[in-house]
């Protein structure tokens, strides 16, 4: 679709999206997916109570996993223990807590309790300045730029 509103094939908008890149006006590309139709229907924030003096190498090894999309570190309250946060998306609640056990092996830390959503209120991706890209985007100005680079 992109393409075809630049007048373009699919291999000339590929080849244009590495000039661009090498050319660093564009420094990456990406995608969004929509994780639950593309069959990641579960996910669970897992809490860990990491002691404080390894903070920084538990959190580090945590990152790494790749099921882990989200990774902080929170302080802690009397009755709440627990340092660090891990978001992980699976197919199934098995896929999350086959997960919770990797991390754990991985790090050695055995304190820790996995949450499941059990209802959504929000969610949505931040959109920051978008009434002035938009404004930008939709003005004979970008048209141009748009259509010179392309042409570049």
């Amino acid at each position: 679709e992109m393409a075809q509103r630049l007048g373009k094939t699919e291999d000339e908008l590929f080849a244009l999206a590495q000039d661009l890149q090498e050319r660093r006006l564009m420094r990456r590309y990406s995608a969004v997916l929509h994780h639950r139709r593309s069959g990641f229907r579960a996910n669970a924030m897992i809490v860990w109570n990491v002691p404080e003096e390894r903070a920084e190498e538990v959190g580090m090894t945590m990152a790494q996993h790749n099921a882990v999309t989200h990774c902080y570190e929170r302080p802690t309250f009397p009755d709440w223990p627990y340092t660090h946060f891990t978001m992980v998306h699976a197919t199934t609640p098995d896929g999350c807590e086959e997960i919770e056990r990797e991390i754990s092996e991985a790090t050695g830390i055995t304190d820790r309790l996995l949450l499941y959503s059990t209802r959504e209120y929000k969610k949505t991706r931040v959109r920051y300045f978008v009434d002035d890209y938009e404004r930008y985007r939709l003005s004979e100005e970008a048209t141009r730029e748009a259509k010179s680079v392309v042409q570049a």
